[in-house]
């Protein structure tokens, strides 16, 4: 089939699951694409859709023109986001922070 007719209309609720099943621990995206009929990209680009938007959050900042305190073994910094909790440490390499947060935006 090609054309207008090969189009599907998927309902949110169908959508939810086909995302939950494919986000089951050792589920494979494109067995259940498949099963489902659909191209994985398909199902991950429902997930994105159907994500809940973060809102960003500050924290204030406080310059001083004091010399650095030297860092305290433990975390740093704890960031809490969509239930996880990352903690990073106070001697935690820049590139190694800057690439973790990075990946937390996928």
């Amino acid at each position: 089939m090609s054309g207008v007719e090969r189009r599907r209309v998927w309902t949110d609720d169908q959508k939810r699951l086909l995302v939950a099943a494919a986000c089951e621990p050792g589920a494979s995206v494109a067995e259940i694409a498949r099963r489902a009929d659909l191209r994985p990209s398909q199902l991950y680009r429902w997930r994105r859709d159907l994500a809940q938007p973060v809102s960003p959050r500050f924290a204030a900042v406080t310059v001083s023109s004091q010399p650095e305190p030297e860092p305290v073994a433990g975390c740093a910094v704890v960031l809490e986001i969509g239930g996880a909790v990352l903690r990073i440490a106070a001697d935690a390499p820049p590139a190694l922070v800057a690439a973790v947060v990075r990946s937390l935006r996928r």
